[in-house]
């Protein structure tokens, strides 16, 4: 786990912050990103294994920009999971079909979030 690195896209300051203090805690290198545009200059210069993804982003909204990075020869093996506060019947479908790994419902769970990303992380070889 040590030294893999993280990616938090979220336009909500408190659910980045929660995200990166947690992801921190436990060793990542973490970068975070409050909108697609900002994530797209972070990714210039910061090469996460995985990248939380908020859908709901002003903008160019997170299920577009994971479709773009997705696309990309540079991004196409980064593992994404999707990040949303609206869980309604499909959203997680919608988030598979534009390339995200996985789908994490919100509100942040303190307790499981480190696991889960864990969790993800030790999988990229089978997914």
């Amino acid at each position: 786990m040590a030294h893999e690195s993280i990616l938090i896209v979220d336009d909500n300051p408190i659910n980045l912050k929660l995200a990166r203090v947690l992801l921190a805690g436990e060793g990542y290198s973490v970068r975070t990103a409050d909108d697609a545009e900002d994530a797209i200059k972070v990714l210039e210069t910061f090469t996460p294994q995985l990248i939380l993804m908020d859908i709901q982003l002003p903008g160019i909204d997170g299920l577009e920009l994971t479709r773009r990075l997705k696309a990309n020869t540079l991004t196409v093996g980064t593992i994404i999971i999707a990040l949303t506060a609206y869980a309604m019947k499909g959203d997680e479908e919608k988030a598979r079909a534009a390339g995200c790994d996985g789908y994490i419902t919100k509100p942040i769970d303190p307790d499981t979030l480190p696991a889960v990303v864990r969790g993800y992380l030790a999988s990229k070889g089978t997914l």
